[in-house]
């Protein structure tokens, strides 16, 4: 995005001082500018004159573009006691913001958060049309959330591989949906699907039919032994879900 501003004076350095003011920069920030009218004296002190103009030309980055409208969006919440950083690359950035009122700032289950991201998404994706990532966090939240919810996958998983029946989970935006789907496909014998429409989406985690079907045709297709007495045969069996020795429904920190 290119922004340009046109200061006046009656000097060049007087007019370059307030295109610097106009653009919210300091008077010793260096900038590159044009001299497109230099200033003209009055005739006899009292005719004619003009004051200098000069312009300042200056293309933000997408990362520049982003975090002047999240800025602008904290300010019409009126959330402006806010600390934002920002970790700006070529095709990504990071913001965290920090402050008194960021419990505002993340919502019900990181509602705000997660729509303050995605609008901010939406106005960087559109500065030069090629995708921009954009990350909004507030601490650690993002980081405790993804946690939470890997723990809860792998918790109903476990419980569906027990007791065979299915559990519907709350409605989650596709982010929060994937982290469950992971999670559950490292549960053998345990699978994952979303229902719904829009906001009504959810996920939903069940016994694997076809796991189930196979145990059940392995055990019909055994045959008892003859060769030997059976209070002599040792059976082997490894179990279904060991949990990497976490128990059932794995470890809850």
């Amino acid at each position: 995005m290119i922004k340009e501003v046109i200061g006046t004076g009656s000097t060049e350095m007087e007019a370059l001082a307030d295109a610097k003011a106009q653009l919210g920069l300091e008077d010793s920030a260096e900038v590159d500018f044009e001299v497109i009218q230099r200033p003209a004296k009055k005739v006899l002190g009292l005719f004619g004159g003009s004051p200098a103009k000069v312009k300042i030309t200056i293309k933000n980055s997408t990362a520049d573009v982003a975090e002047d409208f999240l800025r602008s969006v904290l300010k019409a919440m009126n959330l402006e006691n806010l600390e934002i950083t920002a970790e700006k690359n070529e095709d990504s950035a990071v913001f965290n913001i920090q402050g008194d009122d960021v419990g505002y700032v993340i919502g019900r289950r990181g509602e705000t958060l997660d729509a303050l991201q995605y609008i901010t998404s939406l106005v960087a994706n559109h500065v030069e049309n090629s995708y921009f990532k954009i990350t909004v966090n507030t601490g650690n939240y993002r980081e405790k959330r993804e946690n939470t919810l890997e723990i809860l996958g792998r918790k109903l998983a476990f419980k569906a591989v027990k007791t065979g029946k299915k559990t519907s989970l709350e409605p989650m935006n596709p982010y929060e949906r994937r982290i469950i789907h992971t999670s559950v496909q490292k549960v053998r014998g345990a699978i994952s699907w979303s229902e719904g429409e829009n906001a009504n989406r959810h996920v939903v985690i069940g016994p694997d039919p076809k796991a189930r079907n196979n145990r059940y045709n392995n055990r019909r297709s055994q045959k008892p032994r003859t060769d030997v007495k059976t209070e002599n045969v040792k059976v082997d069996r490894q179990p279904l879900n060991e949990g990497n020795g976490e128990g059932l429904y794995g470890r809850i920190d």
